[in-house]
């Protein structure tokens, strides 16, 4: 009941303080899910079912996210210097992690501050107008390689596999996909299409059906192989979207409207509260150095993610256009929240360490990309340089 209840109150805070800040409503929902849970109020309780609600929840934000990769931002100098990004986001961040702690918990470090909240970006570019503009393109780019990035690494170092069979397996996984993409880019779509069409306002509800099996069988092979099942989420969602681009373009929309609606509407929020319900605040409030230590992580997560993510940034483009680049692509969440719940479950991150982590993600959802959108507020008058078109040689971008 109260998580349903809390729900339905985070975006009615979002929408009137909006007035004066805009602040994405997934803060709302882990700020709610704290109040209520042990750490403050004591109302709600981590509980089995909750949580298998809220991995579907994860699973269902990240399917979103591979439905939002546009092709096009991922190629020529955009993509590349992404992945440069990325690379350079990691190899610092498992630096920062062997100060603190080595061996499998300096990599856990390293993935959590080389991540990029994609899922959590896309509804504040949405809802800004910034999607179709270079800017919007380069923080999909950032997106996407910060959330895909990390999911590999997961899979391949913190797996039960040592990171040669590891790897082996998730070339069998990478093949597998591939070969569900190629057979989305090849079969034909009209009957598909029809049937989706013919059932988009019926019990039939065809498209939805679809997606719930795409999804299902890329976990459930996802979790045969014994790699993250965020992986199969995503790769879902790429593989959606390849089926359904040939689709008229009101019954795309429709669809889409719904697949938001049960993500945003129904499990997404679960993940987001519950997640909230189980931080662990009580550690950090108890040992006021831990708090200071999530400010000093957030700092760092500036740094070892926001600086590299400027390489991706928009030709041409403004300091203050690269500065917002550079705090989209340093905020990040569920991927935090993902591995260092694998770290506290093996054993190889203590509770308050992940607090700590997660805490500066929740900071960095917070903060980033109110900063960057008021930073991407430019005077009247004034035209903005990611509102225009920019082409790359041969990147087939503009």
């Amino acid at each position: 009941m109260l998580i349903p209840l809390m729900a339905v109150l985070a975006p009615l805070a979002a929408r009137g303080l909006g007035r004066w800040v805009r602040i994405p409503v997934v803060v709302f929902e882990l700020v709610l899910g704290i109040v209520i849970g042990p750490s403050l109020l004591g109302w709600a309780h981590p509980s089995a079912f909750v949580q298998t609600l809220s991995q579907f929840g994860l699973a269902m934000l990240f399917f979103v996210a591979g439905t939002e990769i546009d092709p096009t931002a991922l190629r020529g100098r955009t993509g590349s210097r992404a992945l440069w990004g990325w690379l350079i986001s990691l190899a610092a961040g498992v630096l920062v992690g062997l100060t603190a702690a080595p061996g499998e918990g300096a990599v856990i470090v390293g993935v959590a501050l080389a991540s990029t909240a994609l899922g959590t970006l896309l509804p504040v570019l949405r809802d800004a107008g910034e999607l179709g503009t270079g800017f919007g393109r380069s923080v999909s780019a950032l997106g996407a390689v910060g959330e895909f990035g990390p999911l590999v690494a997961i899979s391949v170092f913190l797996g039960s596999r040592a990171p040669g069979p590891a790897t082996i397996v998730l070339g069998v996984f990478a093949l597998l996909a591939a070969g569900a993409i190629w057979y989305a880019f090849a079969v034909p779509r009209g009957a598909l299409h029809r049937v989706v069409g013919a059932t988009l306002h019926t019990s039939g509800q065809f498209a939805m059906r679809v997606v719930l099996l795409i999804l299902a069988a890329l976990v459930a092979l996802s979790v045969f192989l014994d790699i993250d099942m965020l992986l199969g989420a995503f790769t879902a969602g790429i593989v959606w979207r390849v089926l359904i681009r040939d689709a008229a373009e009101s019954d795309r929309r429709e669809v889409e409207s719904k697949i938001e609606a049960v993500a945003f509407g129904f499990l997404v929020p679960v993940f987001f509260i519950y997640t909230g319900i189980t931080f662990d605040l009580r550690s950090l409030i108890a040992q006021p150095m831990l708090l200071l230590l999530v400010l000093a992580t957030l700092v760092i997560l500036l740094v070892v993610r926001g600086i590299p993510s400027l390489l991706a940034a928009p030709p041409g483009s403004s300091r203050r256009d690269r500065l917002a680049v550079g705090l989209m692509g340093a905020t990040g969440l569920p991927i935090i929240v993902a591995v260092t719940a694998i770290g506290v479950d093996k054993g190889i991150l203590a509770g308050s360490g992940a607090a700590v982590l997660v805490g500066a993600g929740m900071l960095s959802v917070l903060l980033f990309p109110w900063l960057a959108t008021t930073i991407r507020r430019e005077p009247a008058g004034r035209s903005r340089l990611g509102s225009r078109e920019h082409t790359e040689p041969g990147s087939g971008e503009g």
